[in-house]
């Protein structure tokens, strides 16, 4: 790997719509008990890892999990960090939705009501672009930023990092309490880890 920056991408931990596979995004929940435990686990391993910026989305789930994990103090709020819109179908899992609607896929099916997965592709890149800025103004160009916030978004921001579709997001799977890593090979963007601490 040569001289980058390194973009961490850190999921919340599990909260009762996580772990039942309700679509979350605007519903803004608390972690349970298991995910802040979680957080207490990331927390010991991050410690000793310098952040040049850290960002998070501004829902509770992923405040709550970079301030367990210890790094609340640095953190910025951006909004680009949110989880997909998604409209009418918030609160409910792909099997609930496919009751209705057979064949129902997040990544192929039109958002009622919400966002297309380009929109979300395009908020990815803005906040790709911000973090490498915010590495650059703490003068550092081998620096780390760590994002702290949801799956498909992380999903759809490390597709967009390596220079792939917003949609083949949808090919990288991500758990709760989960630490990924987006490194370069020379001049390339890669995915230098994927979904550490993923459990089942």
């Amino acid at each position: 790997m040569s001289a980058g920056v390194e973009v961490w991408l850190v999921r919340h931990g599990e909260t009762e719509w996580s772990l039942s596979g309700a679509h979350t995004s605007r519903t803004d929940i608390p972690l349970t008990e298991h995910g802040r435990k979680r957080a207490e686990e990331l927390r010991e391993f991050l410690k000793g890892t310098h952040f040049d910026a850290v960002l998070t989305s501004p829902m509770q789930r992923a405040r709550e999990t970079c301030s367990i994990a210890g790094l609340g103090k640095q953190a910025v709020v951006d909004d680009g960090l949110k989880e997909w819109n998604y409209g009418i179908y918030e609160g409910k899992t792909t099997k609930q939705i496919r009751e209705t609607e057979p064949g129902w896929n997040v990544w192929q099916n039109e958002i009622h009501d919400g966002e297309t997965v380009e929109q979300v592709g395009e908020r990815a890149d803005a906040v790709i672009t911000r973090a490498l800025a915010d590495a650059k103004a703490a003068g550092e160009t081998q620096g780390r930023v760590a994002l702290f916030a949801h799956a498909h978004i992380l999903r759809i921001l490390a597709a967009r990092w390596m220079g792939l579709e917003a949609r083949a997001g949808r090919l990288l799977a991500l758990g709760t309490g989960s630490v990924s890593r987006l490194g370069w090979e020379r001049e390339t963007r890669v995915l230098a880890t994927w979904n550490r601490g993923f459990e089942e």
